[in-house]
C-alpha cells in the first residue's frame, strides 16, 4: 500500500473518532457543587394547558453562583410523541449539592 494511501486512511480514522468524541465531550457539563442545600420547592400555579399536546414542566431552584433562584414551571410541547419529562432534582454527596437537570425520556 502506498504511503499516501496509508496517510489518508489514518486521517479518515482520526477524523471519524473526533466526530464521535466531540459531541460526548460537549454535552458533558461539569458539576457545580453548592455547600447549602436548596430551599423547599415552590408550588407553581398551573394554568390551563395551551393545547392538547402540552406537558407541564415543573419549576426548580437553580444556583446563580451566589444564591438559589426559582425557575417557574411552564407548559411545553414534547420533542417526540410519547416522551415523558424527568424533572430536575438536587442530589447530595460528600462534596455538597449538585443539580441533575431535567430531561426528556
Amino acid at each position: 500500500m502506498p504511503m499516501r494511501a496509508i496517510r489518508t486512511l489514518v486521517h479518515v480514522v482520526v477524523f471519524s473518532a473526533l466526530l464521535f468524541a466531540l459531541p460526548a465531550a460537549a454535552s458533558a457539563r461539569p458539576r457545580v457543587y453548592v455547600r447549602v442545600g436548596p430551599p423547599a420547592p415552590i408550588v407553581d400555579v398551573r394554568r390551563v394547558a395551551p393545547g392538547p399536546r402540552y406537558v407541564w414542566v415543573g419549576g426548580y431552584h437553580r444556583w446563580t453562583g451566589r444564591a438559589y433562584v426559582w425557575s417557574p414551571g411552564r407548559w411545553v410541547t414534547p420533542p417526540r410523541h410519547r416522551t415523558a419529562w424527568i424533572p430536575a432534582r438536587w442530589v447530595h454527596d460528600r462534596r455538597g449539592w449538585y443539580l441533575v437537570p431535567g430531561r426528556w425520556r
